[in-house]
């Protein structure tokens, strides 16, 4: 169980993630939302990897940095490509 301080470091490290990735590939004011829950996701999916299998030792304090990192970044990815206007032939000859 993951206490206050690493909860705090979390969030706030996955907020960063989400408000670096709307500036540089942001559209509209509702993808900062959309960023900023793939980010948090993201980043407790890679605690919770880091947790359980154990992979690279070094923590910061209870918080598995390196895997959260990693994963927060591939669900902003994948969040992104998911969030792209499907453009039509209808669309493109208007």
């Amino acid at each position: 169980m993951i206490q206050l301080p690493g909860l705090l470091l979390s969030l706030l490290l996955a907020s960063i993630y989400a408000a670096l990735f709307y500036l540089l590939l942001g559209r509209r004011p509702r993808d900062m939302l959309f960023f900023w829950l793939a980010a948090v996701v993201g980043f407790a999916s890679g605690h919770v990897v880091g947790q359980v299998w154990d992979f690279i030792p070094w923590t910061l304090g209870q918080v598995h940095i390196i895997e959260a990192s990693v994963l927060a970044i591939v669900f902003l990815l994948m969040a992104r490509w998911l969030g792209q206007d499907k453009k039509t032939d209808d669309n493109k000859s208007k």
